[in-house]
């Protein structure tokens, strides 16, 4: 049996005394048009006068969020999912039924009212309500009015309250599906065509993580959620569809931080005779009209930097940008002891599993990643972290950027692999890789070699991480703030 705090048990006492008036405690369907943001753009401008000349039919719907008054006069803001209005409620307006029913309401209950619009002598719009009429009752109370819930870990274990308590909260939630809308727009407009491809598989591959593993009881076998959409998306430019998009849930089962969840959303989008540089232009352009066009301009702060997304967006090659910082250069002819005994004395820790471009690619992610501020296409990956992309001329290193703002990283592309031979091969490395303690390592998929076979065009891909860019466009620090549920740990 639960235990119910007084205010739970007072409530439960008002939904009971709504019942035994005929009236359902927990409402029924209602019709109306208005919302809080259609009145302020509709009554933009209008003066007090105005709105007495007008006399303004209104009716509306909101949770009450504040509630005032005594004798036969109440003053109230309620709030839909765009805002709050102040409601000017009068006995004699509304008769003393209703009144009463205003009264005994709490903070978070639902209500109905009709009325008209009018300004206060402060200037605020507001109604005049002539109707009246008890919705839902809230058998919870809210948390203090002022502050909402001070518990980071409460604000995202209870969404649901957040969302009602913390406008910065609305605003992120209402801001993320504008961000993909556009993202949408963008890939439309360049001919791809979005599509939906699985999320159980039986091989992993796609990306550098470790899985989810779950079993199919009728098949008998374990499956994996997804860690990419890249392999079946490349399936589709090989059957001939050339440009293919999908925003999709991904599943890595790893560590959580303010930049990690294990379930989060990317797009991946491939285009057929495509290559690296298109890539580069089509990401900036995302980056660019998400920003302009969903919040109106091209600077932000984020986690304390400045950033601009206007300039052109910077190119620098991996080798290039650690040399930058540590004065090594990995452009020389160098054996892998050498590259470890840099390792060593750089306190950059090497895994047993490391060729010499798994300890490049350490030394960008201790001394690199971090110096990156404004937008920076980090190009040549090593090819031993890169077992889907095309090679460069230099094989040690493949046509792969990863785009980072802010110490971040956003996206990932390639001039993808197409040759089935050198995917053969490299599906083999991973699987030593594998079998030396890399848990993060690909599998063979001889079915995706067999695609290649069939000849798939040169091809661009790339994948841009959807929550690390509403971070970025409503300066969230932490990946949590732009996920409506997180994943969280148990109490």
């Amino acid at each position: 049996m639960r235990d119910f705090s007084e205010q739970e048990l007072i409530r439960r006492e008002k939904a009971e005394a709504l019942k035994a008036k005929g009236i359902n405690p927990f409402g029924e369907k209602r019709v109306f048009e208005d919302n809080t943001r259609d009145l302020e753009l509709k009554f933009e401008g209008k003066s007090k006068e105005d709105l007495i000349e007008l006399a303004a039919p209104i009716k509306i719907a909101g949770r009450i969020m504040t509630k005032r008054g005594k004798g036969k006069v109440g003053f109230a803001h309620i709030q839909d999912k765009y805002g709050q209005i102040q409601l000017y409620i009068r006995i004699d307006e509304i008769g003393e039924e209703s009144y009463e029913l205003f009264k005994t309401a709490d903070l978070g209950d639902i209500i109905y009212v009709e009325g008209t619009a009018f300004r206060t002598d402060m200037g605020e719009l507001s109604i005049k309500v002539s109707v009246y009429e008890h919705m839902v009752k809230a058998l919870r109370p809210l948390p203090e009015k002022f502050h909402g819930l001070t518990d980071v870990e409460e604000r995202f274990r209870r969404r649901y309250v957040d969302l009602i308590t913390n406008e910065d909260a609305r605003r992120i939630a209402f801001t993320r599906p504008k961000i993909i809308r556009k993202l949408q727009e963008v890939l439309d407009n360049h001919g791809y065509t979005e599509v939906e491809t699985p999320i159980l598989g039986t091989i992993l591959g796609g990306a550098s993580a470790r899985p989810f593993i779950t079993h199919h009881n009728t098949l008998d076998i374990s499956m994996y959620l997804r860690i990419a959409t890249e392999l079946p998306l490349k399936r589709l430019i090989v059957g001939g569809m050339d440009a293919v998009y999908e925003i999709g849930r991904l599943f890595r089962n790893e560590g959580m931080d303010k930049s990690h969840n294990p379930e989060f959303t990317t797009v991946e989008f491939y285009k057929a005779y495509n290559d690296l540089e298109d890539m580069m232009e089509i990401t900036e352009e995302i980056f660019k009209k998400c920003a302009m066009d969903v919040c109106g301009t091209y600077k932000f702060t984020w986690k304390g930097q400045e950033i601009d997304l206007e300039p052109k967006f910077k190119k620098i090659h991996m080798v290039d940008l650690i040399k930058n910082v540590t004065e090594i250069n990995f452009f020389d002819d160098m054996s892998l002891e050498d590259a470890k005994a840099l390792a060593q004395k750089h306190n950059v820790e090497v895994e047993d599993h490391f060729g010499y471009g798994h300890i490049v690619n350490a030394f960008f992610e201790k001394f690199g990643e971090e110096s990156i501020i404004e937008p920076t296409f980090v190009c040549g990956h090593p090819i031993e972290i890169s077992p889907l992309a095309t090679k460069s001329e230099d094989s040690r290193w493949t046509e792969r950027f990863e785009l980072f703002i802010g110490g971040n990283e956003f996206g990932n592309a390639f001039t993808e692999l197409n040759d089935p031979i050198d995917q053969y091969e490299r599906f083999l490395n991973q699987v030593k890789e594998k079998e030396l303690g890399n848990e993060e390592a690909s599998e063979m998929d001889l079915d995706y070699v067999e695609a290649l076979e069939y000849g798939m065009p040169p091809t661009g891909g790339c994948g841009i991480g959807i929550d690390r860019l509403v971070m970025l466009l409503t300066n969230s620090e932490t990946i949590r703030e732009v996920i409506l549920f997180p994943t969280m740990k148990q109490k």
